[in-house]
């Protein structure tokens, strides 16, 4: 018995150095990407990951794992094993949903420990068949909408378009129920459905619709027009205030405690693959900037976007019920 028991203690020690020189990946590596299919989100994390897979030598699947403003699918990523095989592609949401929902079921920064910020946008007002056709200016809208009870989508609650939604109204003096989605793409077919009136909308996720009129572009967030949508005017032009300038990211962590020679070789292959032109080119097709950020500056965003949005909501009182 003394004897087996030594065997299997050599054996083991034995098997050890093996297991920790087991190269890392050798095998699949999971994206948990809080929204559903076919969103902003979504689009994003499937060039970050086609552009990763390449170099890190294996396959990179998409969980989409949506709700509560993206609060299931990162509360998730925090929780599974830190080895590196399961990591979180997200957005903005990752501060802004805790923040407004009072609710922290993970820590934004200390959880998480950043790979890399893959590019940013900017969000854009749409309308749709449920405002009549003629409307195609914000000035148009606004005079058509004083006095109508009307309703805005957002594609997650305490995310940017439910802030600017909820701004947008209190701010042009209009009545517009705030609605609530679990990603862009429930959202979208419920403004071309004529469910609703409008929201504001990525150029990944509603991008087509609007080239080919079936939404229809009035105003947009940002510092910058987007090249794609012609003259549509920033919503700062229109006279709106400087919070419409806020500005986020979308990007790549690994869950916190991972071992740091497997954040080094996630860290390298998605700067690889941030960098290709291929990726630039798909990044901006959907009107993207590219802009990456290693895992230092990645973090410094986070915590930034942290403390910004605390702020904004605390002046603004934008609260949402869990």
């Amino acid at each position: 018995m003394h004897r087996r028991s030594l065997l299997g203690l050599a054996a083991a020690s034995l098997a050890a150095p093996a297991i920790a020189q087991s190269p890392y990946p050798d095998r699949p590596v999971r994206f948990i990407v809080p929204f559903p299919a076919g969103g902003g989100t979504d689009t994003w994390a499937r060039i970050a990951a086609e552009g990763m897979q390449p170099n890190l030598g294996q396959p990179i699947v998409i969980e989409n794992r949506g709700g509560a403003g993206g609060l299931v699918g990162t509360e998730a990523a925090a929780k599974v094993a830190p080895d590196g095989y399961t990591l979180l592609f997200t957005i903005t949401t990752h501060v802004q949903t805790p923040v407004v929902m009072r609710r922290f079921p993970y820590d934004p920064v200390n959880d998480f420990a950043p790979i890399g910020r893959l590019g940013t946008t900017s969000i854009t007002f749409v309308v749709g068949p449920k405002v009549p056709a003629e409307i195609t200016t914000w000035p148009a809208f606004a005079a058509w909408a004083k006095g109508r009870d009307l309703s805005f989508g957002n594609y997650a609650p305490g995310s940017t378009g439910h802030a600017f939604a909820m701004l947008l109204a209190e701010e042009a003096g209009l009545q517009a129920e705030q609605i609530a989605y679990r990603g862009e793409t429930p959202m979208l077919q419920d403004i071309l459905s004529g469910a609703i009136h409008g929201g504001f909308h990525s150029m990944a996720a509603a991008g087509e619709m609007m080239r080919v009129g079936r939404v229809r572009p009035l105003a947009t967030a940002g510092d910058r027009r987007i090249p794609a949508l012609g003259e549509v005017p920033l919503l700062k032009e229109l006279g709106f205030s400087p919070r419409f300038s806020f500005s986020g990211f979308s990007g790549l962590l690994a869950p916190a405690r991972t071992p740091q020679p497997v954040l080094d070789r996630l860290a390298e292959v998605f700067r690889i693959a941030a960098a290709k032109p291929e990726t630039h080119r798909r990044l901006l097709a959907v009107d993207t900037m590219p802009s990456y950020q290693d895992p230092a500056t990645f973090k410094a965003q986070i915590a930034r976007n942290l403390r910004e949005w605390t702020e904004i909501t605390e002046r603004l009182n934008l609260t949402i019920e869990s």
